[in-house]
């Protein structure tokens, strides 16, 4: 057996890589979800999509700020590479979950929703099925173009009726910017559905 000394410093040093700076920043965006959604239970308040969108705005600069934080200090680790993605698509997916209810987003801007959805949940089972395979799909520009977007068209569409009162056409810039992510979602998509249908055709 290893000496207790070794394992207290390796049990340490786990520690410290599951709550340095970058992981930290990722945590803040997991703790917005359930912060978010809870404001925008009253839609109708203006104050209340406000202070959602101050929260998604914060929890979108962190989407850029911990990757940064993690290559600067060298903090990558493998908590952070598997929670990082699943942050992101909890936070959009669940403000378009929100922004449906209170028909913010409504008619055929539902197919833009349901598109990305849909596309999120098909790259998360081919990602599972890539990394069982040692398969690594780098993200394109493309792809960091689409989450850009998403989360611009979002933050439009959060702050909803409260914006058109300073911005009028608030809604309609965010529907746009919705239409123009779930384009570049469907392109993104389909690069990772040709890498896994290549490695599948091999495996098989």
């Amino acid at each position: 057996m290893l000496p207790a000394c070794i394992m207290s410093t390796a049990s340490s040093m786990r520690r410290s890589k599951a709550f340095n700076l970058a992981n930290m920043l990722t945590y803040g965006r997991l703790v917005a979800v359930p912060a978010v959604v809870g404001l925008l239970f009253w839609p109708e308040d203006h104050w209340s999509r406000w202070a959602a969108l101050a929260v998604f705005a914060i929890a979108g600069i962190t989407d850029y700020l911990d990757g940064y934080v993690a290559r600067a200090y060298a903090q990558q680790s493998a908590l952070g590479r598997m929670l990082d993605p699943i942050a992101d698509k909890l936070l959009v997916a669940a403000c378009l979950l929100m922004l449906v209810a209170d028909k913010t987003i409504q008619s055929w801007s539902l197919w833009a929703a349901i598109v990305i959805l849909c596309r999120e949940i098909l790259v998360s089972g081919l990602r599972e099925f890539l990394a069982e395979l040692k398969v690594g799909v780098p993200v394109s520009r493309v792809a960091k173009w689409k989450t850009t977007a998403q989360l611009v068209a979002v933050g439009f569409l959060i702050a909803g009726p409260a914006g058109e009162t300073v911005l009028p056409g608030t809604v309609l810039i965010g529907t746009i910017l919705l239409w123009v992510s779930a384009i570049l979602t469907i392109y993104t998509g389909w690069d990772y559905l040709k890498t896994g249908i290549h490695h599948m055709i091999d495996e098989g």
